[in-house]
């Protein structure tokens, strides 16, 4: 796909998974590197997942993603146009945001700059939720004239909140005359919490957004046999100790059950959000991946829900998964440990982090105490 072709609905090119660039960042993953970079990217292109998002925040993920794309092993097998870029703008740290719009256009060109490449698929103003919306509004202005420059194809917006996301696409389908072409909602289609589907799509739709990315559709790791990951960061999870301890149940009776809480997690997330598109409106799931092991687990896991040949570019195809009954026998007992999860999870089914805390000034984009806020969105 070329720069040229940016006018075809995204709904009709974004394939339905996605790898997550933030495997590849000291908040998930200890000492991310080089050669974690490459081969997993040489492997999920092996396999046909060529679709990644990412972002300057996922700090070192976009300048090792790019020595990889930029790498013989890929150059020579793979053209630009055989894989889709999406990164972000705006949050720089923990606690630093910068949507000014110098800083927009200049994050954006070091990002092409990083991932060595003359465009990018999607830009989006990231957590959008941390800044006054009149910045994120300039911000989206921004993106949309580097659109008509040639630097970007497609612009959108991500947060944790969904509320903040809906009043925001509205105003941009207001004051620019044009939808936003996406949308991206971390940790809200998953096991644990559905608002995404609930509270957000029908507004989502309304204001004419085509694509919607679903992301940690495990909720940062939360819903798995182990704990939440740890990086070089250190614990950073928003997840009080009542939820992870419900989760943590609820993972021992799957297990008891023969099956792994990851894994039905993942194929809930992705039969939720099949079962939500449309030709024309696109649900996306983006799976953080941090290594060979866990990208073949997760695609072999995907494959359950989507039912597709294992032809090498079968998640690329922008039709896989859509019109294809996924396995009976497989669903009826995923919908009965579902069920079981649901119940064990009790009052905290459906429960959402704060984002941005009581501790977080959206108006200053600083903290209120010395209490570090949550990190969000990986």
């Amino acid at each position: 796909m070329s720069i040229s072709q940016a006018s075809i609905p995204l709904s009709h090119l974004l394939p339905p998974l996605v790898l997550g660039g933030a495997g590849f960042s000291h908040q998930v993953y200890r000492n991310p590197n080089s050669a974690q970079a490459l081969e997993v990217l040489k492997r999920a292109f092996q396999l046909g997942l060529r679709a990644i998002d990412t972002s300057a925040y996922y700090h070192p993920s976009e300048i090792l993603l790019g020595e990889a794309l930029s790498h013989p092993d890929i150059t020579s097998q793979y053209s630009r146009d055989q894989y889709f870029l999406m990164t972000k703008v705006g949050r720089i740290a923990a606690t630093k945001f910068d949507y000014s719009p110098s800083w927009v256009r200049q994050s954006v060109m070091r990002s092409l700059q990083r991932l060595h490449t003359r465009y990018l698929d999607v830009v989006f103003c990231h957590d959008v939720e941390f800044v006054p919306e009149e910045e994120v509004m300039g911000a989206i202005g921004v993106l949309l004239d580097m659109v008509r420059e040639g630097h970007i194809r497609y612009v959108g917006i991500s947060s944790y909140r969904i509320d903040i996301l809906a009043r925001i696409a509205r105003r941009v389908q207001s004051q620019y005359s044009r939808p936003l072409d996406i949308i991206q909602n971390w940790a809200q289609m998953t096991l644990q919490n559905d608002r995404l589907a609930q509270e957000g799509l029908k507004a989502f739709r309304e204001a004419g957004v085509s694509c919607v990315c679903s992301s940690s559709p495990l909720a940062i790791g939360l819903l798995r046999a182990n704990s939440v990951p740890v990086g070089d960061l250190g614990d950073f999870h928003p997840a009080p100790s009542g939820l992870r301890s419900v989760v943590k149940e609820a993972a021992d009776y799957v297990a008891g059950q023969g099956e792994s809480m990851a894994a039905l997690a993942l194929r809930h997330s992705i039969r939720r959000g099949q079962s939500l598109s449309t030709p024309d409106f696109r649900i996306t799931t983006i799976m953080g991946i941090t290594s060979i092991a866990e990208l073949e687990d997760n695609l072999a896991t995907a494959r359950q829900v989507l039912q597709v040949s294992n032809e090498p570019h079968w998640l690329w195809s922008t039709d896989a998964g859509q019109s294809v009954e996924g396995n009976m026998a497989r669903a009826t007992v995923d919908e009965r440990l579902c069920s079981a999860v649901h119940n064990i999870l009790g009052p905290w089914r459906d429960y959402s982090f704060p984002s941005p805390g009581d501790d977080w000034d959206v108006a200053t984009k600083q903290p209120v105490s010395t209490k570090q806020p949550v990190s969000t969105k990986l």
